[in-house]
């Protein structure tokens, strides 16, 4: 019998009384809701589970015990064996991640009163006022002096009306500016307040929206919540053993085999530097429901053409994506008037942390996995080269086949089929058009590929190794493929990768401007036994 996977369901309530399998979060949310302060705000990109963490705080901040304990079959959680009050508190949570708020401002106040109005009525209260930000405030003082208990207030995706209005900068002022009055009540209502939550994918900067949240503690980088929203590899074995048994029995393949793909395909969010990486919760949830197919499940759920278009108007070097260096502060700098790509892809997911430079304080950004990888390099190949459906189908088919077996000519006359097929227009005559085209191509196919590789000889232009094969590639615009070929062999640009085992291919390429494609090509092997 298969067990039920809480896809696409965000209530803690109904995850627990219907039965659903739970990831148990609340030891870490234990030591959030007891530590230090009492306001925080957390940032992590879209479905990863900030809306059922809110649900779980809600559920706390209730005292709604029964829940923790053991329930439909389930085991108690942590958080029910730990030192808790289990205080009822008037709770407000509000989620923003409804409707498009492109419509105008109007629809913003519309869902903040309703909300508010449906919170209140709940409570057995009215809502007073005739401004969001009036009615809020009035709500916790009533909530306050009626139950004579401090508030809880939880707000969910409060970034929502903001990411919806960036195409258009005066709505989105506007609905900036609206916000950061109705979220100013959190800070002058402090003394009727017990917890403050805020989440949403984005942090948008102090000189804006956070001006009158400044007081927030934020959580978003902080070691001790990494694994707070996501799941760990630990959680992954011990959850989901049921499931990976099936897979692995129904597949053919060894647990250490599909364990490593699992990994390799769906983990590798990271959110600290703290070298703690996580599992997006619906990408993998699907992968198990649909019985071990590694699709692009988290991909697919959402649309990144504003990142594309983003990364291309500043120009960014895409070969470069999976090696950005990024300082703390940059993180921080999120507005429609200094928008900046790299902090906005990994905020949004696309890129997460893989390295920490303590002493710099700098991150080192690059693709959280092949999910990613793969499925971002498709979208930016389309920007960037517009290439026909059945020319783009056949390269995913034949090119990863062609270099898996070493074959080099195949692999050369599939890319020749393909860069033939790209519109004449959108052809920049530049060495660096080519470099980028070849590079996202085999980065869109899920092949391991660098560019601009450094070594202590030189750069690389690029490299790709698969299981059994490493290819140095050499570009030249309209030079000579034996000029190409003698310069990997001058620097000697393959010796860090002899002894590996791997059969090396050098592999010196010419771009013709006049054919507009790959015109010479000369390649060397070595065995490297």
């Amino acid at each position: 019998m298969r067990r039920r996977l809480p896809i696409g369901i965000q209530d803690f309530i109904g995850i627990r009384e219907d039965g659903f399998c739970y990831v148990d979060k609340t030891e870490r949310i234990h030591q959030l809701i007891t530590g230090s302060g009492k306001q925080f705000f957390l940032s992590r990109p879209r479905r990863f589970g900030k809306s059922l963490l809110c649900s779980t705080l809600g559920a706390i901040f209730e005292g709604k015990r029964e829940l923790f304990r053991k329930i439909a079959g389930f085991p108690a959680l942590a958080i029910d064996s730990l030192d808790w009050e289990w205080k009822k508190h008037p709770v407000i949570r509000l989620s923003l991640n409804i409707g498009n708020y492109s419509k105008g401002i109007d629809f913003l106040n519309e869902t903040l009163q309703d909300a508010l109005y449906n919170i209140a009525q709940s409570y057995n209260l009215e809502t007073r006022g005739k401004f969001p930000s009036q009615q809020f405030s009035n709500l916790i003082f009533d909530m306050r002096k009626l139950y004579n208990e401090k508030v809880v207030v939880i707000v969910d995706e409060y970034d929502k009306p903001l990411l919806d209005t960036i195409g258009n900068k005066e709505l989105h002022i506007e609905m900036r500016n609206e916000l950061r009055g109705f979220f100013g009540i959190v800070k002058s209502s402090d003394e009727h307040l017990r917890f403050v939550f805020l989440t949403g994918i984005t942090k948008f900067s102090h000189v804006s929206l956070f001006s009158d949240l400044n007081h927030l503690s934020d959580i978003t980088l902080d070691p001790r919540y990494s694994d707070i929203c996501g799941i760990t590899q630990e959680e992954v074995e011990k959850k989901f053993m049921p499931e990976i048994d099936s897979i692995i029995k129904e597949k053919g393949i060894s647990k250490d085999e599909y364990m490593k793909q699992l990994r390799c395909f769906y983990n590798g969010y990271r959110f600290s530097d703290k070298p703690l990486t996580v599992y997006n919760p619906f990408g993998l949830l699907h992968h198990f429901d649909k019985s071990g197919k590694f699709l692009p499940y988290w991909y697919e759920s959402g649309t990144p053409n504003f990142l594309i278009n983003l990364i291309t108007s500043q120009k960014i070097d895409i070969t470069k994506l999976d090696k950005l260096k990024i300082g703390y502060d940059s993180f921080r700098k999120y507005d429609v008037e200094n928008m900046e790509a790299e902090p906005l892809l990994y905020q949004t997911g696309y890129l997460t942390i893989s390295e920490y430079d303590e002493k710099r304080n700098r991150f080192t950004l690059e693709y959280p996995n092949l999910e990613v990888r793969s499925s971002f390099s498709k979208s930016l190949i389309k920007q960037y080269l517009n290439a026909p459906a059945d020319k783009a189908n056949a390269l995913f088919n034949k090119l990863p086949d062609a270099l898996l077996d070493g074959d080099i000519e195949e692999a050369v006359n599939v890319l020749r089929q393909f860069l033939a097929s790209i519109p004449y227009d959108i052809i920049k005559e530049t060495e660096n058009y080519y470099q980028t085209a070849i590079h996202l191509i085999f980065t869109m196919l899920g092949l391991n590929c660098r560019s601009e590789v450094r070594i202590a000889a030189g750069r690389i232009d690029t490299l790709v190794e698969t299981t059994d094969f490493v290819y140095c590639f050499e570009f030249k615009l309209d030079g000579s493929a034996e000029e190409a070929l003698a310069q990997i062999n001058s620097k000697d640009y393959l010796l860090p990768w002899q002894g590996s085992g791997k059969k090396l291919f050098k592999i010196g390429v010419v771009f013709d401007k006049s054919k507009r494609n790959i015109g010479e090509w000369k390649s060397e092997s070595i065995s490297n036994e």
